[in-house]
């Protein structure tokens, strides 16, 4: 048994590329999931897949930055699937269009991306760990970015943030593993999704070029890491970052 098998998952951001293969993973491996994103039809189209693959699995419309929408969606679920047993917060994004140097940023991109990429994280977070904790068992995992740890250029909102859950992840961690709830993160480097498909050929080249492994990551490599955090192998591995990026950064 990969500790897997019978829980009920949450994915944020499910609706495509990374957030879609870590609902596809945790489907294969026996999870019933909900797949939580701000475009319904994107997250139902996966829902659909995972379904018609023989696995369970429930979309729903949700702004994760909205605390009313984050309760009334966990309390949901906690309904009609039952108590959450893994939480997946891969909501995120970088400024995109809007990236700059530091001294020339739009300031209004701030709140914009922290709301995204960190506080999402700590609203859905908070709404499973109680029931965690009364069950004695948990595992969240947190998508942080390897912007967090090299600090890459014209992303200084999203490095900061994506810095945030990695200190987030760690003194939730600290708190609650006395409690059976592993906390941990996983760092993607540059990975093939569709954001990337946004990126100039040449600098896409460059990207790559710049990668020891010689290419961009695949969002079910990215799903890998995530399994492994939300199964029983990892029972005492908590609070830690695992980066998944071909060699990029190490730590």
């Amino acid at each position: 048994m990969n500790g897997i098998d019978g829980r009920v998952a949450v994915i944020t951001g499910a609706g495509n590329g990374i957030g879609a293969a870590c609902a596809r993973r945790l489907a294969t491996d026996g999870a019933t999931v909900a797949l939580l994103d701000l475009d319904p039809t994107a997250a139902e189209a996966v829902a659909g897949e995972i379904r018609a693959s023989g696995g369970q699995a429930r979309a729903m419309a949700v702004d994760c930055t909205d605390r009313a929408a984050v309760e009334a969606a966990f309390a949901e679920i906690a309904s009609s699937l039952g108590p959450v047993d893994i939480l997946v917060n891969n909501v995120g994004q970088s400024a995109r269009d809007k990236m700059s140097d530091f001294v020339n940023a739009d300031m209004d991109v701030l709140d914009m991306i922290l709301d995204i990429n960190l506080k999402s994280t700590i609203l859905c977070a908070r709404q499973v760990v109680g029931s965690m904790q009364a069950r004695g068992y948990g595992r969240i995992v947190n998508m942080t970015s390897e912007s967090a740890v090299n600090g890459s250029r014209k992303t200084w909102e999203y490095s900061a943030a994506k810095a945030g859950v990695i200190g987030f992840t760690r003194t939730i961690a600290r708190e609650l593993a006395a409690d059976g709830i592993t906390v941990n993160a996983v760092g993607p480097g540059a990975t093939a999704t569709c954001a990337m498909e946004r990126i100039p050929a040449d600098l896409l080249d460059r990207i790559k070029a710049g990668i020891p492994a010689g290419r961009l990551a695949e969002p079910d490599e990215i799903a890998n890491a995530v399994a492994f955090f939300s199964g029983d192998q990892c029972a005492y591995v908590t609070g830690q970052t695992l980066l998944v990026n071909g060699g990029n950064w190490m730590l």
